[in-house]
């Protein structure tokens, strides 16, 4: 065997070896989807906002800061969701989804997914603060007793494979719950967590947008399992969570208006 042979021989293998690897890579890729089934759903959920007395939300846009409120309920969110787009996601348990720019998401065989039919959840708070301030997500609890921001489930593996975004002003965070008290960037994206031992504190890592005093801001929230999760797989299948979230301001050194 001359040395061209050997060499095409060499070069033949190594082709086969990458394209290999690369359906190995594929594979591993894609392993969540794959485990899991096409009707998975999970089962029901609650979901419970509150915020500062500096900070205020609602589900509609007002004029005046008395207007909004300091706490919504699944029930609210329920309703307000039902009267928007006729479904019910009290009945509609939400289906693992996938995106990529955070505004449109897709099932596993790439086919759109749609809020409006419940396979994720999707809904505008409207914020007012009493003065400029940059607006966190906190796992502080409030005061009077409130909740910090906790998501919770008895399924193994749920916690780990939700998600939650904010859009404001066109920027977007995403809340990964079992990614700690750090954040980082892609591309434009800014994915962020909370520390689950104790609580976090006011930082730039749990920043979420800055508001101006009396200025009515929307936010874009959405809510889902992420199907490219390697936790996300058929011992999800009719699992319940409860979710709650707490939004706290800070002056420009992180200092908590509220305290």
């Amino acid at each position: 065997m001359n040395n061209k042979d050997i060499s095409h021989r060499q070069a033949v293998t190594t082709m086969l070896l990458l394209l290999m690897l690369a359906v190995v890579s594929i594979t591993a890729a894609t392993a969540a989807w794959f485990s899991i089934a096409s009707n998975t759903r999970l089962g029901s959920m609650g979901v419970n906002l509150t915020s500062g007395v500096s900070l205020r939300f609602d589900l509609d846009e007002h004029t005046e800061f008395d207007d909004y409120v300091k706490s919504l309920s699944f029930e609210d969110i329920a309703d307000r969701i039902l009267r928007d787009t006729g479904t019910d996601i009290r009945e509609t348990p939400i289906e693992p989804v996938t995106t990529y720019d955070f505004e449109y998401y897709t099932y596993e065989d790439g086919t759109p997914a749609d809020p409006a039919a419940g396979s994720y959840i999707e809904f505008v708070l409207h914020f007012m603060a009493q003065r400029d301030m940059f607006v966190h997500l906190t796992d502080d609890s409030g005061k009077n007793g409130e909740a910090g921001t906790i998501l919770s489930s008895d399924t193994p593996g749920l916690v780990s494979s939700m998600r939650v975004s904010f859009t404001a002003d066109q920027d977007t965070v995403v809340f990964v719950p079992d990614l700690g008290d750090t954040s980082y960037y892609d591309n434009a994206v800014r994915f962020m967590g909370l520390e689950v031992s104790e609580a976090t504190g006011l930082n730039d890592n749990n920043t979420l947008f800055f508001i101006e005093e009396g200025v009515d801001m929307p936010v874009t929230v959405r809510i889902w399992i992420e199907g490219t999760d390697e936790d996300c797989t058929n011992d999800l299948i009719g699992s319940e969570y409860e979710l709650s979230m707490r939004f706290e301001g800070s002056d420009e050194n992180n200092a908590s208006i509220e305290k």
